[in-house]
């Protein structure tokens, strides 16, 4: 295996970071660690995943885009200028000029879960909520803030309602249907998300040397 091969996949992408946040001794971080210096780049089909959740994600954001402005791009790919090993998926970019201005994470979310989030959404102090409950996500958007560069952006809970896929497929989603939590930049998390990256960093850097 060549360099070019090793370096295809050496990169941390946000739906990576619950992994790279994760203890390093667990099977989760050595499975990330295995991935990045692998060569083999994962390919992801969530429309045909025998998951039910992944595949109903999946075609419920297809529906999402329909109530979205056209300023709004789907599924656009952003690498960080300071750490390069950092690059992030948004699942809807708004842009200007070519530049990330603002950005929608979705996530799908049962009835039950709905309701839980709803009343999160009434706390003024919705993100520390959001940050204890979801932390997955919440590394994951903060990611994100920091490959865009920006401050703030949306994070997006839809409803789930059922898990055929012909019902999800002819969905009009409307917009009582979303609650939208507003995530502010948290640098203390994005610090450790850097201090965390660093070593995967230094890896691709090694093999990026032509020397």
């Amino acid at each position: 295996m060549n360099n070019s091969e090793i370096t295809t996949t050496m990169y941390i992408g946000s739906g990576d970071v619950a992994a790279l946040m994760a203890g390093k001794e667990t099977d989760t971080h050595a499975k990330l660690l295995r991935r990045f210096v692998s060569g083999e780049k994962p390919y992801y089909n969530a429309k045909n995943s025998p998951i039910d959740a992944l595949r109903t994600g999946a075609i419920l954001e297809e529906r999402y885009d329909k109530i979205k402005t056209d300023d709004y791009y789907a599924q656009y790919v952003v690498q960080s200028t300071e750490m390069d090993v950092l690059k992030a998926s948004i699942d809807f970019a708004k842009l200007d000029a070519g530049k990330v201005i603002d950005f929608d994470e979705l996530k799908t979310v049962s009835f039950d879960d709905f309701l839980t989030l709803q009343s999160l959404a009434e706390k003024p102090d919705s993100q520390k909520e959001i940050k204890k409950r979801y932390k997955k996500y919440y590394y994951q958007i903060q990611q994100q803030l920091y490959c865009t560069g920006i401050d703030e952006a949306n994070l997006v809970f839809l409803v789930v309602y059922s898990y055929d896929d012909e019902e999800n497929y002819n969905r009009d989603v409307q917009p009582n249907e979303c609650l939208v939590f507003r995530i502010h930049r948290d640098e203390e998390v994005i610090n450790a998300i850097k201090e965390r990256a660093q070593i995967f960093q230094q890896i691709k850097n090694y093999y990026y040397d032509k020397n």
